[in-house]
């Protein structure tokens, strides 16, 4: 049951929620993200659209190996992953992604990592 695969949104959430603890995690991913929004309005053409997902990685990167010491969900689950960013990125702004932390960690979601 551990190995198996995680088939729904609604089910990843808590996990990738719990892979960000760390608001210095949360906030790279900030910093990543916005990186990216803002090469994508600032591109040129095509061939600067290869820029904002290194933007995106980049600072994510560092906040899981380094801050949580963790592996991100991308490498699993690159769609949900990328969906859940965009989540986590929302929350931010309204300033509820520590209390949806504190939620997924209250309802004892565990955190497997990716498979």
């Amino acid at each position: 049951m551990a190995n198996q695969r995680i088939r729904s949104y609604r089910a990843f959430w808590p996990l990738y929620v719990l892979q960000h603890r760390r608001p210095a995690t949360r906030q790279l991913h900030f910093v990543g993200t916005s990186g990216a929004l803002i090469l994508i309005a600032l591109a040129q053409s095509w061939l600067y659209l290869a820029a904002p997902p290194l933007s995106g990685y980049l600072f994510t990167w560092i906040g899981h190996f380094w801050i949580e010491k963790n592996r991100p969900a991308t490498f699993t689950y690159p769609i949900f992953s990328l969906i859940g960013d965009f989540h986590m990125y929302g929350l931010m702004w309204l300033a509820r992604m520590d209390g949806e932390v504190a939620c997924c960690a209250a309802k004892g979601a565990k955190e497997t990592g990716p498979e």
